[in-house]
């Protein structure tokens, strides 16, 4: 077999494991966290707070992907719509390769970005109703934002190993939010 085979055979099986070795680190620090029987109530005004303070990196994540993708269109004259395009004069075909390249960059940066933010929401939603452990909460509730902020940073450099990194937080801190709500149901 050769060495480039084998590397391959690897990474598949890196890539087939990865999600359930993320599940166990969440799982590992629930516990560490501590993890509080189930009780349904309104949000806490601490927590309320942070879920508030989540969102707003979240937003400031969101404003910078749309400014940058806005730079890059007038940089290389790359239009949203037909109109555009043809008021300006412009063929699809007149972009550079470069500049196809960073508009897909930015494009794929927004697409990741709203693909991975639903679920964090929906679990935050639920999360927010059961008094979590104030370890949980700060952990989980802040690691998704501020590791969205360095995703979209390490995707606009072109740094992939660090986008790796902040994106298997993205999704420890999702993990860790619904293995709580979990587990949570199991201590009575």
């Amino acid at each position: 077999m050769k060495a480039e085979e084998i590397a391959q055979k690897n990474s598949y099986w890196i890539i087939k494991v990865y999600p359930f070795g993320v599940l166990a680190l969440a799982l590992i620090l629930n516990f560490m966290f501590g993890i509080e029987p189930i009780q349904i109530s309104n949000p806490s005004k601490e927590l309320f707070g942070l879920v508030s303070f989540a969102a707003i990196i979240l937003a400031i994540n969101h404003s910078w992907i749309m400014t940058v993708t806005e730079l890059t269109r007038n940089r290389y004259k790359i239009f949203a719509s037909p109109e555009e395009w043809i008021s300006n004069d412009c063929k699809k075909l007149d972009v550079t390769e470069k500049g196809s390249f960073e508009i897909e960059r930015c494009l794929n940066t927004h697409r990741n970005t709203t693909e991975n933010i639903v679920y964090y929401i929906l679990f935050v939603f639920a999360f927010s109703f059961v008094t979590p452990s104030q370890l949980a909460a700060w952990a989980w509730l802040l690691v998704f934002p501020i590791s969205r902020l360095g995703y979209t940073y390490s995707y606009f450099t072109g740094n992939d190993n660090t986008r790796g990194i902040f994106m298997s937080l993205t999704l420890l801190s999702v993990y860790g939010i619904a293995s709580y709500l979990a587990l949570s149901f199991l201590f009575k």
